[in-house]
C-alpha cells in the first residue's frame, strides 16, 4: 500500500490519534496513513494501558480493536466513557451484528471491519472530527442561551431533549437513553414528520450511511420501549414502511 502524499481537510493540526491496537501491523499501517494525513500519532496494546494514555495526554479520537489481552475493547470503551466525549471508532475483525450494536451502545462512534481500507478508516475519523467540533459548538451555543435565561430544549408532547444536558425526560421524569439512542432521538426530533432512512440514522451514529440496519433496528425499539406508553403502537417514532421511522410531536 501506498499512503497519501498530502492531507486531504477537515482535521486540525493538534488532532491527536490513539489506536489501542495489539497486532503491530495494523499499528504501522494506520501509523503510516494517519501521519502522513497530518495527525499526531500515539498507539496502546491493550485497554488499560489504552486508558493510560487518555487520562493523561491530550487525545481527539481513538481508533479501538475488539480482541486486545489484558482488557477487550468493549470494557475500553465502557471505562473511557466515564470521563470522556472523545469520538471513539471500533475497528475489529468480528463482524457480527451483535457485536456492533454492543459496541455502539457502550459509546462507540463508527465501526469499521477488518480487514479494511485505510483511507476508509481516514474517512471516519474525519467525519466523526468534524461531528465532535459540530456538537462542541452547539454546546458553546447552548451555553450562551442559558446565560441569557433561554431554554435550550426540543420538546414533543410529554417528551423534552435538553440541548445543554442531553438528558430526555417524560412527564419530569429522566429516561435513561444511550449516546447512540440520544443521538438517534436528537436527530429525528430535530425535524418532526421527516422520514428518516436506516441509514441515515446510521450515520448519525457511527459516520457511516453504510450498514448497520439491524442495530438501528435494535435502537428504535430500545427508544420506543423508554419513551413511548405503548411500545407496541408508539405514538412518537413511527415505522413508515419501505423508507424508514418519523417522529410525530
Amino acid at each position: 500500500m501506498q499512503a497519501p502524499d498530502t492531507a486531504s481537510g477537515g482535521q486540525e493540526p493538534q488532532d491527536t490519534i490513539i489506536v489501542v491496537e495489539d497486532d503491530p501491523d495494523i499499528v504501522e499501517i494506520l501509523r503510516l496513513y494517519l501521519g502522513s494525513s497530518g495527525y499526531r500519532f500515539l498507539s496502546a496494546g491493550d485497554g488499560e494501558r489504552g486508558l493510560d494514555v487518555l487520562r493523561k495526554s491530550d487525545v481527539s479520537l481513538a481508533l479501538v480493536d475488539l480482541m486486545m489481552p489484558s482488557m477487550n475493547g468493549f470494557d475500553f470503551i465502557k471505562e473511557a466513557r466515564s470521563f470522556t466525549d472523545i469520538p471513539i471508532i471500533i475497528v475489529s475483525a468480528r463482524n457480527q451484528p451483535s457485536d456492533k450494536v454492543l459496541g455502539l451502545d457502550l459509546g462507540a462512534d463508527g465501526y469499521v471491519t477488518k480487514p479494511f481500507d485505510p483511507t476508509e478508516v481516514l474517512a471516519y475519523v474525519r467525519a466523526a472530527l468534524r461531528r465532535y467540533r459540530q456538537g462542541m459548538a452547539a454546546e458553546h451555543d447552548g451555553g450562551e442561551s442559558a446565560a441569557t435565561g433561554e431554554k435550550n430544549v426540543l420538546s414533543a408532547g410529554d417528551l423534552e431533549l435538553d440541548l445543554d444536558t442531553l438528558v430526555l425526560r417524560k412527564r419530569g421524569n429522566v429516561m435513561p437513553l444511550t449516546a447512540s439512542e440520544l443521538k438517534i432521538l436528537h436527530k429525528m426530533m430535530s425535524a418532526p414528520g421527516h422520514v428518516f432512512t436506516k441509514a441515515q440514522l446510521y450515520e448519525a451514529i457511527s459516520g457511516s450511511s453504510y450498514g448497520g440496519a439491524e442495530s438501528i433496528m435494535m435502537h428504535v425499539s430500545n427508544i420506543r420501549s423508554k419513551i413511548e406508553d405503548d411500545p407496541g403502537k408508539p405514538a412518537h417514532i413511527k415505522t413508515v414502511r419501505g423508507l424508514g421511522y418519523r417522529f410525530d410531536e
